[in-house]
């Protein structure tokens, strides 16, 4: 029995002793992808985010960090995919990491096989369970769009205030709620898609007899909803509520969760500084970079940022996700929207 007792001790030290190593082993590789990263000394990232003051804070925080130069072309959907495209086609690779949409990073890049793969970075450890499994060797999740239901407390006020997406079915509300499109891509046919999905096809079938508005002009009609206009608004971009704190307005986070859109990051084909473009994809997921993105009411990725977040989006960094929409079921969810929704 002594002698079992002392195999069984050696075999532990042996398998701490082997982790020990490995450790040290991966840290080290990961030392190396630094070292050469500010070797190459800039990295190139194409993203859609139109100038977003949070998407330049976490690009400088990066620069501090590490001394390395990012070339931002920050441009529309349309016109980044368009770029990329002609860069792949030509053999003329400018382009290392691409931040998108995860319908269009799966179906537009990964899939035709313009992403490269990127391995295990050390901050990937840091995602949360949902986008844990989202990720893959050539796509991770960086950070999403929440939505949930704008309201006007003047108008919408104690018992009457929908506390699930299914309150929005109440009679009471027929012919008051102006809404993204859920017929077109973007918020309204996530909402759609995912809704759909959860609450079954019932939920829109009822829906559909509330004369729901639909207007695409997002800005303007949260000033509607603002101004007493309208009600409510859905699906209701969380972030946007930030800029208008002092109006009588607030966002209601439904019990079943909010509805999202995720943005993956990938690294292209040819990236002509793979180093540094690993390096900003973990950066990314990094906790640093991930506050960043709370504090401007983005949903974060990873575990552990929505207790540090101090700015007004405290209240709903730490809500819970609903899901977001498939890309291989997207388009005949469209087609079914267009048919209820005439």
């Amino acid at each position: 029995m002594l002698r079992s007792a002392i195999r069984l001790l050696a075999a532990g030290t042996i398998a701490v002793a082997f982790a020990g190593s490995a450790a040290a082993q991966n840290q080290a590789d990961w030392d190396k992808v630094i070292a050469e990263a500010k070797k190459e000394g800039k990295v190139s990232l194409y993203t859609s985010t139109l100038g977003a003051p949070f998407h330049l804070d976490i690009i400088k925080a990066f620069q501090a960090k590490y001394g390395i130069t990012i070339e931002l072309l920050d441009v529309r959907a349309s016109e980044l995919d368009e770029r990329i495209r002609t860069e792949q086609a030509s053999g003329r690779y400018n382009a290392d990491v691409v931040q998108h949409g995860s319908a269009s990073l799966l179906t537009t890049y990964d899939r035709p096989g313009i992403l490269q793969a990127r391995g295990t970075v050390p901050n990937q450890k840091n995602l949360g369970t949902l986008f844990a499994e989202g990720a893959s060797d050539t796509r991770i999740p960086s950070y999403v769009l929440p939505y949930g239901i704008l309201i006007n407390t003047d108008l919408v006020k104690g018992a009457d205030e929908p506390k699930s997406w299914k309150d929005l079915l109440n009679p009471k509300w027929k012919g008051k709620i102006v809404s993204d499109d859920f017929r077109a891509l973007g918020g309204g046919s996530v909402f759609f898609s995912v809704t759909e999905d959860k609450l079954g096809k019932d939920f829109h079938e009822k829906l559909s007899q509330q004369g729901i508005i639909f207007s695409r002009d997002v800005g303007n009609d949260e000033r509607r909803v603002a101004a007493g206009e309208y009600p409510m608004r859905i699906p209701q971009l969380a972030s946007n509520t930030l800029r208008m704190k002092g109006l009588p307005i607030k966002l209601v986070i439904p019990e079943e969760g909010m509805t999202f859109v995720r943005f993956d990051l990938g690294i292209l084909k040819g990236a002509p500084h793979p180093n540094a473009a690993k390096l900003l994809t973990d950066f990314y997921l990094s906790p640093e970079a991930q506050l960043i993105y709370a504090n401007a009411g983005m949903g974060s990725v990873i575990n552990g940022v929505g207790e540090k977040v101090t700015s007004d989006a405290k209240a709903f960094a730490g809500a819970k996700f609903l899901g977001t929409n498939n890309p291989d079921t997207l388009n005949a969810q469209l087609d079914r929207a267009k048919a209820l929704y005439k």
